[in-house]
């Protein structure tokens, strides 16, 4: 099952708005046939496996980090594809979370006559997928909140200047992060500012730059950003300008809401359109926001071996906390390395 869920993770960030899942075959202790949910989440992890394995599947052993589907969708039941191929066993790590097929995969694998059993590596396979889980259970995307630092927690100098704060390899794993990312968030003070790219530059994995989203109330992003010439890679601005008639090249879309402020919303707008993960990358408005809106799942700090001072700009504006006992909590739970730069990832507190 660790194996499926190393096949599955490698699939984050190009499998939604589907579950990245993994798949594993075995007969006789040998692998057969193995597989991942595929880019934009067709075919499945079990089909991919289940081609692979031919007629070595039948009398196979399956073990799959989440519930086979039951239902039609766009292509035929996993289960039943699973029946048909002749398997013995299917073993996976936790219910699929959408109505349309929690229980039922395992209920159809049963009753054609197949073992059936659950729970290995549940709260590995829960943790892999929270995204996809919270699209269900709470209608928006999983929100990694990343940020680069001095050691004092400035995010630029006192005249804005933020390049580069940290080192290549912290640089190259803060890239990684976004490669694992359906899409990734920007206010428009960081486009007017610094015109990101916002993109996976790590060589081989070019082709894993998450959707680009902008929150622009006004509608500033200049034509000749970045983001708005740059359009390999699809850029979404989320705006409150409605009635504008800016002409926007090929990649580009408008996407409407009526507060910008109202995170909640923008990130339900989000998940109905598929983004299951979603990276924010700031400026300071956009972080505060985050922070204070209490949506944040999971927060990625890189920091720097340098102190800028209190005349730089810090990641965090006015939170309103009078006491510490009001402040957010978070709880540390990795932590890395990268020469003079680290890395530490906090979950919030329970």
């Amino acid at each position: 099952m660790r194996r499926a869920l190393a096949l599955a993770e490698d699939s984050l960030g190009r499998c939604w708005p589907n579950p990245a899942v993994g798949c594993l075959l075995v007969k006789d202790s040998e692998i057969v046939g193995q597989g991942a949910t595929q880019p934009g989440g067709r075919p499945h992890a079990e089909i991919v496996a289940l081609a692979e394995a031919g007629a070595g599947a039948k009398g196979a052993t399956a073990y799959i980090s989440l519930e086979p589907c039951s239902h039609e969708g766009k292509s035929g039941p996993c289960a039943k594809a699973m029946i048909e191929a002749g398997l013995a066993k299917v073993i996976y790590s936790l219910d699929d979370p959408n109505p349309e097929v929690k229980g039922q995969g395992a209920a159809m694998l049963r009753q054609a006559g197949l073992e059936v059993a659950s729970g290995l590596l549940a709260q590995e396979a829960r943790q892999l997928n929270e995204g996809f889980f919270l699209t269900v259970t709470e209608g928006r995307p999983r929100v990694l909140l990343k940020m680069a630092t001095s050691l004092d927690g400035r995010i630029a100098t006192a005249g804005g200047i933020s390049k580069w704060l940290t080192g290549d390899e912290a640089r190259q794993a803060a890239h990684r992060l976004r490669a694992a990312s359906d899409a990734i968030l920007v206010g428009v003070g960081t486009v007017l500012a610094d015109d990101p790219s916002l993109t996976c530059r790590l060589p081989g994995l070019e082709d894993r730059s998450p959707v680009r989203v902008v929150l622009d109330s006004g509608l500033r992003t200049p034509s000749g950003s970045k983001l708005m010439t740059a359009t390999e890679v699809p850029t979404w601005i989320v705006t409150e300008a409605t009635g504008a008639s800016r002409p926007l090249p090929d990649g580009v879309e408008l996407l409407s809401v009526p507060d910008c402020r109202d995170l909640g919303n923008v990130l339900g707008l989000l998940a109905e359109r598929g983004i299951t993960r979603l990276m924010v990358e700031g400026g300071h408005e956009i972080h505060t926001s985050f922070l204070a809106s209490g949506l944040v799942d999971e927060i990625a700090w890189f920091r720097s071996a340098t102190a800028i001072g209190g005349d730089g700009l810090p990641v965090f504006g006015p939170l309103g906390v009078e006491s510490p006992g009001q402040a957010p909590r978070f709880r540390r739970i990795a932590f890395e390395e990268f020469g003079d730069d680290t890395l530490e990832l906090f979950r919030p507190a329970v």
